[in-house]
């Protein structure tokens, strides 16, 4: 994609379909007029009378509680400098999109037009009243220091300026967790830290409090080494100046154990890492290049422990593994102030954390086997979904024993748990699936390329490196549009019908009559097939020239899925395929099964499609919690409809005891666990949280998840082919651009997966 391509879809994103990337959503019922006196006159004033009386009651009665301010005048955005409070508006709505996603926080972003310190700390003061927290975003140094200082002594709820402390918190955690892989002691090691700004000096005096020693700290800015002798030198320059004889990178990085990298891309070479000392700890956090490239560095050293802001290297220094949980944890027990105490347990819960196993959701993310701590894995990763219940506790129990705590919590477990369920409505698993594909991209066919939607998908699978697309269709149409959109990759595109293609078509007709010459197929039929793009597209999965297929945007699903029945066929072991839709609702990921092939399965078929549907959730490195649905509860109706449900369930207890499964059961008590818990406390799925429905039959599974998605407007992925010797997956009609990317990264998933299991195979053959 060109520049100006990628510069007009960053545009488009932030327009449409609303202008901006976050909303206020009303909370409470709003229907009727006896809900609107309530929400506001006469009714409001019964709360505002509470709050006068006792201003706590403002966290009791308001949004006060969840509710954060991002606040910059707009005088360091990101890398683009001084741009101005209006211009700095979108990063402040990103900032907030991040809070809401990671921690469930609340966010008003407020863009202040001043530069002036005191005007700055003063409209902060008047405006604090409305929030639980300050987040202070984008001010340049030295004046965030001072108006940080300010605020937090003349406030009374929680300041934080993240590009400080950000960074500080987890490249802390990092350090510590290097220093102990090394066995160095912090209180020795040799620190080099490249960049006076905000955060250096914040990340240089958290080292501090936990033991450096400033005589083994030297700083550099852009002049050189910052030395006692330089003139006219900051107030927090001077704390950190060295009476060293020494000028440039180069001289201070001999015998350095540490290098801390804030600064600027390529400025440190392999000869300067050569000269470090034993098991040198290097963090390159400029963004979004850092001081030395991450396989530079490694390739230079191979003792060398690495870290980089950057999410395609291995420990990567992120803050969206620190604000969002410090202020979660912070508002939780309504703190006054972030102090020393809740940073330094922030630290310590995330290097705590890096040292326990990790879960599958995490390693299947990252495509890793198994994720354990070393030297490639020091900081946890950020989506890891323990964050949310150990980084808050550790800030919330440092608030309370600092005295800056003004609510107490007694039961902590029901505290991780309450934090745990505001994961609930985040569709993280996007994410990780997008992330987990990127690792190892696979060779993907779409066979309707030349309708835009579709074409729109390649490009965003291509740019975003989710997979290699191959484009099948009318190659003048394709290429027409590719051009309309600036799609100028060098991408492979295949028109079944062209005489170009003769040879490989002849190759496909071959085999494909090899294999169905006894069901009615001639060669002549067969070369006639192989003109069409499912066929072809099939072929080229079934011969190796691709490794998974997109389809069925255009096309009815029983017209797409019959050659890929017919040409790719079952998987081994496997009797029947069927689907799955993956919904994203407001209790967390609920996949849906058979939602497009099995009309009337038997009870055999359902226990097929419920352990496939098994298999399919543990894809995602989630654990599989399933309720077999019907109208019945545990055997009130004798129907046969409810009977083969209940026999489908009693084969999986017999033969799978581990799964976890039961039924059948009515959707509402599935889903609302108190009911279940009262009612059949004896099923297995009492105290679990359903993640899972299989439906008896087509017309139910494939209704609810239609019905869901259009009311919620939940975001949906599928359905999801099960049972297939290879990846091909087949989109519901007009399926949007979004739904196809989402499918293309699960078809990429399922290549991988073949691919390890059939690697595995060949090794044990």
């Amino acid at each position: 994609m060109s520049k100006e391509s990628k510069r007009r879809e960053a545009l488009l994103y932030h327009y449409k379909p609303t202008p901006g990337k976050i909303a206020v959503v009303p909370t409470k019922k709003y229907a009727t007029q006896r809900d609107l006196s309530l929400a506001y006159s006469p009714g409001v004033a019964e709360p505002c009378l509470e709050i006068e009386k006792n201003p706590a009651n403002a966290y009791k009665y308001t949004t006060k509680g969840n509710l954060v301010a991002v606040i910059s005048n707009g005088t360091a955005v990101l890398g683009l400098g001084n741009i101005g409070p209006l211009a700095s508006k979108p990063v402040m709505e990103g900032k907030g999109l991040l809070f809401k996603i990671f921690a469930d926080i609340d966010v008003f972003d407020i863009e202040v037009n001043t530069e002036n310190i005191e005007e700055f700390i003063q409209t902060v003061k008047h405006i604090s009243p409305t929030f639980g927290g300050i987040n202070l975003e984008d001010i340049k140094a030295p004046e965030a220091f001072e108006i940080e200082r300010r605020l937090k002594e003349e406030l009374d709820i929680p300041v934080m300026h993240d590009d400080q402390h950000g960074t500080a918190i987890i490249s802390a955690a990092a350090l510590l967790n290097a220093l102990e892989i090394t066995n160095k002691k912090i209180k020795d090691v040799k620190i080099v830290v490249s960049g006076a700004g905000a955060a250096a000096i914040s990340c240089t005096r958290l080292y501090q409090s936990f033991g450096a020693n400033p005589d083994n700290i030297v700083m550099l800015d852009s002049k050189g080494v910052i030395r006692k002798d330089r003139e006219n030198l900051s107030a927090e320059k001077t704390e950190f100046a060295t009476s060293r004889k020494i000028d440039t990178l180069d001289e201070a990085m001999v015998d350095a154990d540490v290098f801390i990298g804030l600064s600027m891309a390529d400025i440190v070479t392999p000869e300067m890492l050569k000269t470090m000392a034993k098991d040198p700890i290097v963090f390159a956090m400029a963004n979004p290049n850092p001081e030395i490239s991450y396989q530079l560095a490694v390739d230079t050293r191979d003792d060398i422990i690495m870290a980089t802001g950057r999410s395609d290297n291995p420990n990567q220094v992120n803050n969206v593994l620190g604000f969002p949980f410090i202020f979660r944890g912070a508002l939780d027990v309504r703190a006054t102030k972030i102090n020393e105490e809740m940073k330094k347990a922030a630290v310590l819960a995330l290097a705590e954390l890096a040292k326990e196993a990790v879960p599958e959701q995490v390693n299947v993310a990252y495509s890793e086997t198994k994720l354990s701590f070393g030297k490639d894995y020091i900081i946890p990763k950020p989506f890891d979904p323990r964050l949310i219940a150990v980084v808050p506790p550790a800030v919330a129990k440092a608030a309370i024993e600092s005295g800056v705590a003004k609510k107490t919590i007694t039961d902590w477990d029901a505290y991780e748990d309450e934090l745990r369920a505001r994961l609930g409505s985040d569709n993280k698993i996007v994410r990780l699936m997008h992330s987990r594909a990127k690792l190892d991209p696979k060779r993907v066919v779409f066979a309707e390329a030349d309708h835009l939607a579709v074409l729109k998908a390649a490009q965003i699978v291509h740019d975003e490196g989710i997979a290699v697309p191959i484009l099948l269709g009318r190659k003048k149409v394709i290429e027409a549009l590719m051009e309309e959109i600036e799609f100028d990759a060098d991408v492979l595109i295949i028109d079944p019908k062209s005489d170009e293609e003769e040879s490989r078509k002849d190759k496909y007709a071959e085999v494909y009559w090899k294999q169905r010459k006894r069901r009615g197929i001639t060669l002549l039929s067969a070369k006639k097939l192989l003109r069409e793009r499912n066929y072809f597209a099939a072929m080229m999965v079934n011969e190796g020239d691709a490794d998974a297929l997109i389809s069925g945007y255009s096309r009815s699903y029983p017209t797409v899925v019959k050659p890929i029945l017919e040409l790719i066929g079952l998987d081994k072991g496997v009797t029947r395929i069927a689907t799955t839709n993956l919904l994203m609702t407001q209790r967390g990921p609920m996949f849906l099964s058979d939602t497009s092939i099995n009309i009337d399965p038997d009870s055999k078929d359902l226990s097929t499609i419920a352990n496939m549907t098994a298999t399919t959730v543990k894809m995602f490195g989630l654990e599989p919690v399933i309720a077999m649905i019907s109208f019945s509860n545990f055997g009130s109706s004798q129907h046969p409809n409810a009977k083969k449900v209940r026999e489908a369930v009693a084969y999986l207890h017999k033969f799978y005891p581990n799964l976890m499964v039961d039924g059948e059961l009515q959707t509402d008590f599935a889903l609302n666990n108190e009911m279940l818990q009262d009612i059949f406390p004896f099923s297995k799925l009492a105290g679990k949280k359903v993640n899972t429905l299989i439906f008896p039959n087509l017309d139910s599974a494939n209704i609810t998840y239609k019905l869901l998605k259009e009311l919620n407007k939940a975001d949906n992925i599928g359905p999801i082919m099960m049972g297939l010797k290879k990846p091909a997956h087949i989109l519901q009609l007009d399926a949007s651009v979004d739904e196809i990317v989402n499918m293309t990264a699960i078809a990429v998933i399922d290549a991988q997966k073949k691919q390890k299991r059939e690697q595995l195979s060949n090794s044990l053959n």
